[in-house]
């Protein structure tokens, strides 16, 4: 069948429609813009008018003839001035143009880019988070994201979430930490990588909560903290972790900071401490920071099994007893630790069974410091010697009562070679540098409540001290003052909380009546650590 034509006057009425309507658009745009301030001024006093109502039908009965008088006399006055009506009427139409302006709209839910992303996680999330025999169903493909989500959520400059709330359905199994492990990860690859998340599981309410931690702060160097006798800061952590601050210099100012505080001594439920972390993750920056702090009112006896010479600054200084790198002092020096433990717990008995106070040189607290004992475990085991780390078993198990402190730090590949002793007796737990959730677990006995990122500054980690919760950890810069690449700031922060006793300075050169031909006194002048015995 052929297609009949349009009418002529369809045809030719069209183009004058469209011009029609263009003509009249215009106008009312014109218009708009003409009576633009009227139409502000208008607005701006119906919002007046509104707020006047709202204002007299909240004020209580008995007050309203008090009110009454004071706009009477408000009005007379402005009456009775010269002017006064003109300025009134100025000073309103002002109230309102500005009242009746036009606002920018505030945003109230998230842009296309936003929408899309949180609609992606949501799909992401419904394996595990549906049921095939629930009827109504919270999570399904195609669903609605903001029956699972509502508005808890955060977006920040760069379109990335940094706050999201999921409601999960009841029959989840949010006890089970494979379950758990599971959805994390989820929301850590869809939520964007290379960032450290905090999961807080409320089983009570079935909501969990996922936020962005900001990091930790590495400008803290070293220097005498705030703490008490028996007290030692590990590092700092976040804000709402612990419930303790200390001032602490940050740069040119200073400012309050959480710490980690880990509390040794005779009533201390964790008296030793294990630091695990691969090489350069900085638990021998965390030795140095413990090794200075104890110095305060200790005796520190430091071990170094790397052979690495970090603790070269502490020889001679005093408090220090003994910094020993090779197998033969080391054997000799935890040798007379363990009598001077056993020697420390007879004095203290005897003065108990007698009635008096301790001895004063039972009370003086002993830091054994040992960094890598797994080093000197393989060269006492080719040479055939006792390794160091048996020698350990009486400080271990009975430091506490005789104010002896053990600290021991090995690499991950090493900690297999630590004996049971140092395992069952090292409540107080720390992790440095890069570390999967199962190496953080195996060393904490817990899994940490964030996603530990694979790039991370030296001296950052996670800590637990005996049964209590997995923090995060950030050591106090504390290099070697030695080292030619540590900045002079640094240097000079360390270096001003050593104790007395500066090593002597180089003698200088005799002065010679007759020139005598030069003599190279260049060559290294190697004095050992004694240990007292």
């Amino acid at each position: 069948m052929a297609r009949r034509p349009l009418p002529r006057i369809l045809q030719r009425g069209s183009a004058s429609i469209a011009r029609g309507r263009d003509i009249a658009r215009t106008a009312a745009d014109n218009a708009t813009d003409v009576l633009h301030p009227l139409i502000t001024v208008t607005r701006g006093l119906r919002l007046l008018a509104g707020a006047g109502r709202q204002k007299w039908a909240a004020t209580p009965r008995e007050r309203r003839g008090h009110v009454l008088f004071l706009v009477a006399a408000c009005v007379l006055t402005v009456a009775l001035i010269p002017y006064g009506p003109l300025l009134a009427l100025i000073s309103v139409m002002g109230a309102a143009a500005w009242r009746g302006r036009e606002r920018t709209p505030a945003r109230t839910g998230p842009d296309e880019a936003e929408t899309a992303r949180l609609q992606a996680l949501y799909e992401a999330l419904v394996p595990h988070f549906s049921a095939s025999e629930d009827p109504g169903p919270l999570f399904s493909h195609g669903g609605d994201w903001e029956k699972a989500f509502g508005t808890s959520y955060a977006f920040d400059g760069n379109g990335r979430l940094t706050r999201l709330q999921v409601n999960y359905p009841a029959y989840f199994t949010d006890g089970d930490p494979e379950s758990r492990a599971r959805v994390e990860q989820v929301l850590h690859a869809k939520s964007g990588r290379g960032r450290e998340y905090h999961f807080a599981w409320d089983e009570e309410s079935n909501h969990l909560l996922m936020t962005v931690l900001a990091a930790l702060p590495t400008s803290i160097a070293a220097q005498r903290f705030v703490t008490a006798p028996g007290e030692t800061v590990l590092g700092f952590t976040d804000a709402d972790a612990v419930r303790r601050t200390v001032p602490v210099q940050d740069g040119d100012t200073t400012r309050d900071a959480s710490p980690v505080i880990w509390r040794t001594g005779t009533r201390s439920t964790e008296p030793h401490l294990l630091v695990a972390g691969h090489p350069g993750s900085g638990t021998t920056t965390l030795m140095r920071s413990l090794a200075l702090q104890a110095l305060r009112d200790g005796d520190v006896l430091v071990v170094d099994g790397g052979g690495t010479g970090e603790y070269g600054f502490l020889t001679g200084r005093d408090g220090v007893l003994a910094v020993e790198c090779g197998l033969a002092g080391a054997l000799a020096t935890l040798e007379w630790a363990a009598h001077e433990t056993e020697r420390r717990l007879i004095a203290a008995n005897r003065a108990r069974q007698a009635g008096h106070p301790e001895p004063e040189d039972t009370k003086r607290p002993l830091w054994i410091l040992l960094d890598r004992p797994s080093v000197l475990g393989h060269l006492a085991a080719a040479d055939g010697r006792q390794d160091p780390q048996e020698l350990l078993q009486v400080p271990l198990r009975h430091g506490r009562a005789a104010g002896v402190t053990v600290v021991v730090a090995d690499q991950f590949d090493s900690l297999d070679s630590l004996t049971d002793a140092v395992r069952t007796h090292t409540r107080a737990r720390a992790v440095l540098g890069p570390a999967t959730r199962e190496e953080v677990e195996a060393v904490l006995g817990a899994e940490p409540h964030t996603t530990p990122t694979a790039d991370v500054p030296p001296g950052r980690g996670y800590t637990r001290l005996g049964t209590g919760p997995v923090l995060r950890l950030q050591v106090p810069a504390t290099p070697d003052p030695y080292d030619d690449a540590t900045s002079e700031a640094h240097r000079q922060a360390v270096l001003d909380l050593l104790p007395g006793a500066a090593p002597a300075p180089q003698p200088a050169r005799p002065a010679a009546a007759v020139e005598a031909p030069p003599v190279h006194t260049d060559k290294l002048v190697a004095t050992p650590a004694v240990a007292e015995g």
